[in-house]
């Protein structure tokens, strides 16, 4: 996938929106029952919920310098927790609301990998 160079607010911009995305797979996780059974899962929710978190100060300050460092940063933990998801979601449901979780949270995690390697500096 290859981006257009963008400047840093626009690159911020654009990741807090795939933020908004990655919220509700979140959200979809914390709540589920097989979330209170698997130890694993509840990290890959975890992991999220951190990742979200660590760009949240930044994007308030409305910093894109300390916003992409940040998203930089802790990229390999959110791409980490993604394989995990999908790694072990077929043995967690087989459910199409953990499919579609998991398709959603690949779909987040390549936009912004994507998006961090679209600047123009």
């Amino acid at each position: 996938m290859s981006e257009t160079p963008l400047s840093p607010e626009a690159q911020m911009q654009a990741i807090d929106l795939e933020m908004a995305h990655l919220w509700m797979v979140r959200t979809f996780l914390k709540h589920a029952e097989e979330t209170e059974e698997d130890d694993e899962l509840q990290e890959v929710a975890r992991t999220l919920y951190d990742y979200m978190l660590a760009l949240g100060p930044a994007v308030q300050a409305n910093d894109p310098t300390a916003y992409l460092k940040q998203a930089k940063k802790k990229f390999r933990k959110l791409r980490q927790a993604y394989e995990l998801f999908e790694e072990i979601q077929p043995e967690i449901s087989d459910h199409t609301n953990f499919k579609m979780a998991v398709v959603s949270c690949r779909q987040v995690v390549q936009r912004v990998e994507a998006l961090l390697s679209a600047s123009t500096n």
